[in-house]
């Protein structure tokens, strides 16, 4: 593949900005995990505050295993767990006693299973006084079905049959495995209150979502989505689009997504996703695929793509092996689907997650595309080579340049990581990096959060994001995410009054010495 000549399709990220990444669950709240709620529309304010453009989040639909953001029972429902409660008692759907929450879920990290059993009592509340409510208020929630569209058929009876038979749906009886016309309509009408639950906190959802979105564009903050590359095989959509996916008669699944054994990972990483069949998806004109991304950027002003390489190639492992060892690359058509995406989109406002096994051809494809990069600045002091490209003097400006990621240390708890115990090349390993990042960055060290984050947003890439957590100068018991760990990971989230507002003003003075800062009043006046 060769790459056309570039055009102008930079959109959103023409300009010289900054943001900060943080989960909506990693806010303060009362209930278990940061929301939609007051601490929401308050970091908005702050971020405003401090001269930044973008917040940047995780995946916002449901979360799966271990509250995983990234394994998902939709791509296009919401998570019921970031339904701001306290707004249910300003409309009367709940009384304020009902908002008391036990003490415990409102310090600390993200409790998910208490917070998940509180909220849904009250949200089921809520659910039954909806159902005695005026006309008015059915009227927005019928208003809201036809936006949604198909993907609120299936989410909600999805959920209902199965939380009804609490197996993944490959599990049910035939009739509704295969979605045979009859059974739905039975399904339908013996879960009818289940249903119309799950509907009507979708569109809690949307509605608060919206006031947020609204809220964050009167400050001039925009959002910035994640979209995950594969989807869960017990999910709504592959359910209800057996065909577009590696399925046999039973819907279980034949490949599964993965990547190939590395310096990592011997035996490489089995994700277990089912795999795509994109010779259909083409056929169809990538339908359910754009549907996809239209629906995350009605959320989002901009998308990061997750595993962007897998536009070009992906690693296709057996479905009854038990490793990635066995294994084979598949191409997928990347270039037709993204000329498409963009006819039917009028833009491709996306950010390429190019991290990984990226080969010419991937990053052939990006540029064809105009699509930003990532620059990840703790990849670049380790032994060897590799890491060279992530050094900030190499940036373009067409990249989005980072201190970390949501899988990385945070930049103290990585600078001052420890030796493995007895490893004597590990610890003469840190060492050297160590010493490479003091050198490079001219510093001491002892604000080493400081230094990381001057020399990204000092780089010429146009856009910059900082993990909250570094901006905070936290250590590795704030880090979000350890990649093939299945514990204790997505639950760090700030208390209530820890960002201070000297580390604002700090953070706010650094943007605007760097020209990232894009309100009218930060810029020097042009003399006449």
């Amino acid at each position: 593949m060769t790459a056309a000549a570039p055009v102008c399709r930079l959109g959103v990220f023409a300009d010289r900005t900054s943001g900060i990444l943080l989960h909506l669950t990693s806010l303060p709240g009362p209930h278990g995990n940061g929301d939609l709620g007051p601490a929401s529309t308050s970091f908005l304010t702050a971020l405003a505050a401090a001269g930044q453009t973008w917040w940047q989040m995780l995946p916002v639909g449901p979360v799966g295993r271990g509250y995983s953001p990234y394994d998902s029972a939709s791509s296009f429902a919401g998570n019921p767990l970031l339904v701001d409660l306290q707004a249910l008692a300003r409309t009367g759907l709940l009384t304020r006693g009902e908002l008391a929450a036990p003490a415990a879920l409102g310090r600390g990290p993200a409790r998910f299973a208490a917070s998940e059993r509180f909220r849904t009592s009250r949200l089921r509340l809520a659910w039954e006084r909806h159902c005695r409510r005026p006309r008015a208020r059915t009227a927005k929630l019928e208003c809201f079905r036809e936006r949604a569209g198909s993907w609120l058929t299936d989410y909600p009876l999805y959920r209902a049959l199965r939380e009804a038979h609490g197996t993944p749906w490959p599990d049910w009886d035939a009739e509704l495995r295969d979605r045979r016309p009859r059974a739905l309509e039975r399904a339908l009408k013996v879960h009818a209150d289940t249903v119309g639950f799950h509907e009507f906190v979708q569109f809690l959802f949307d509605e608060q979502w919206r006031a947020l979105r609204t809220r964050g564009r009167k400050l001039g903050v925009r959002l910035l989505g994640d979209l995950p590359m594969f989807v869960a095989h017990d999910s709504a959509e592959v359910w209800a689009n057996r065909d577009l996916f590696f399925l046999d008669a039973k819907g279980r699944r034949t490949v599964v997504a993965g990547v190939p054994p590395d310096a990592f990972s011997r035996s490489g990483q089995r994700w277990g996703n089912p795999l795509y069949r994109w010779a259909r998806l083409r056929n169809t004109g990538y339908g359910w695929w754009i549907e996809r991304l239209a629906a995350t950027l009605a959320r989002f002003d901009a998308v990061r793509l997750d595993h962007f390489i897998a536009f070009h190639r992906y690693w296709e492992v057996p479905a009854s092996s038990r490793t990635a060892r066995r294994g084979r690359f598949v191409l997928a058509p990347g270039e037709d689907f993204f000329a498409r995406a963009e006819q039917a989109l009028g833009g491709l406002p996306f950010v390429a997650e190019d991290l990984g096994l990226v080969t010419p051809e991937v990053t052939a494809l990006r540029e064809q595309y105009s699509l930003p990069g990532m620059r990840v600045l703790t990849f670049a002091f380790d032994d060897g080579e590799d890491g060279r490209v992530y050094l900030p003097h190499r940036y373009d400006s067409h990249a989005v340049a980072y201190t970390g990621t949501h899988d990385n240390d945070t930049a103290r708890g990585w600078f001052n990581e420890k030796p493995r115990p007895g490893d004597a090349a590990h610890a003469a390993a840190l060492r050297r990096r160590r010493a490479r990042v003091l050198d490079y960055a001219g510093t001491d060290g002892r604000e080493i959060h400081w230094d990381l984050i001057g020399l990204v947003l000092r780089s010429a890439a146009n856009t910059a994001i900082i993990p909250l957590q570094d901006v905070m100068g936290l250590d590795s018991q704030a880090r979000m995410n350890v990649p093939g760990t299945p514990n204790d990971n997505w639950c760090w989230r700030f208390e209530a009054g820890s960002l201070e507002g000297r580390t604002l003003e700090r953070l706010g003075s650094l943007t605007a010495a760097t020209e990232r800062d894009v309100r009218p009043a930060s810029r020097p006046r042009r003399r006449t």
